[in-house]
């Protein structure tokens, strides 16, 4: 096995699920400090906060993927993202494993799948006893700016 048949992926949880999101696409994992709320936002945008000396909007994954919400806790965190030229961020369970995931081990979704689930997950990889669901975050921020477009108005979107 080659570094080429490697891609390295930040692993999260969500809703008792294990997500991954190519450790390329974060810029980086924060504990969640103040969320200022926003008007008029989709229910999946809990609002905004400053990081790194950037106003960031951030987005509940659990609510987005239709799991109940959940009080912040300790173990919450919140992945700071970039695709294209924004940072987004992104409100998960808990955060706090790196992982090397080999292309061999990946597969794509089934095609039982449908609507949401299957277009913003690249993958699902199937390590040391448990699946994997790959987060694709470009798909995930697009629809995400589409439903907000839709639900808030041009003005709204992420």
């Amino acid at each position: 096995m080659t570094t080429q048949d490697l891609e390295s992926y930040i692993l999260f949880e969500l809703g008792g699920t294990s997500y991954g999101v190519k450790s390329r696409e974060v810029l980086h994992m924060e504990m969640l400090d103040q969320v200022t709320p926003v008007p008029n936002a989709p229910l999946f945008v809990d609002g905004v906060v400053f990081s790194r000396g950037q106003v960031i909007p951030i987005v509940n994954l659990r609510v987005r993927f239709g799991f109940p919400r959940q009080s912040h806790t300790l173990r919450t965190r919140l992945l700071v993202v970039q695709v294209d030229d924004r940072a987004v961020g992104l409100i998960v369970d808990s955060a706090r494993e790196f992982r090397m995931i080999p292309a061999h081990v990946i597969q794509p979704p089934d095609a039982a799948i449908s609507g949401l689930s299957g277009k913003f997950l690249t993958g699902i990889a199937s390590m040391d006893d448990r699946l994997i669901l790959l987060l694709d975050v470009q798909a995930t921020l697009d629809l995400i700016e589409t439903e907000a477009a839709n639900t808030a108005g041009p003005a709204m979107a992420i």
